[in-house]
């Protein structure tokens, strides 16, 4: 954990039923100074989307051979590479080459993020997911991000329905082909 890293806990009830996952999870979760509490919750976000055994988040920003979020089998071979935010076309194409699976969960524009990749090498960038909420979903959830948080997260027909802290909010998953 970074020196000066604020810790938040999420107490988090899953119920996905787009892939049949319900869980409750009790995350923790270091927030870098430089960190926002945009991406910090689009972090969580993706964990919960992408939940299955094995995920985990990396050591954060100053883990620059990792992504935000990954899964790893028993055997501690890597099946999916989970990256967060805007990362650049070598980040991708790495991890493509690494993992069997990659995804990228954005809250900023993903029509503008996917044409900065246009024409960059990216292995297998027909098979990465970039996935993105309605505009401002991310930002106002946020908003109410604290310390010890209570969060339910559903999912069903690509539809989120988010309550953290007590505020609602909902929006759509989208998915931006990037090649």
């Amino acid at each position: 954990m970074a020196i000066g890293a604020t810790v938040h806990t999420f107490a988090v009830e899953l119920a996905d039923v787009d892939r049949g996952v319900y869980e409750q999870l009790s995350l923790r979760v270091a927030q870098h100074p430089s960190e926002t509490g945009v991406f910090l919750l689009t972090r969580v976000l993706a964990y919960c989307l992408e939940y299955e055994e094995g995920i985990a988040f990396s050591e954060g920003i100053s883990a620059t051979a990792e992504p935000a979020v990954f899964v790893r089998d028993l055997t501690g071979a890597l099946l999916a590479w989970i990256e967060v935010g805007a990362p650049d076309a070598a980040r991708l194409h790495d991890g493509s080459l690494k993992a069997d699976r990659v995804a990228v969960y954005t809250h900023r524009e993903p029509t503008r993020l996917a044409a900065g990749w246009a024409g960059k090498r990216i292995h297998r960038a027909d098979e990465i997911r970039l996935r993105s909420f309605d505009q401002g979903f991310v930002e106002a959830a946020a908003a109410g991000l604290e310390r010890r948080n209570s969060m339910t997260l559903s999912v069903t027909e690509s539809q989120l329905y988010l309550e953290l802290n007590g505020a609602t909010f909902d929006s759509a998953l989208h998915e931006t082909a990037i090649a």
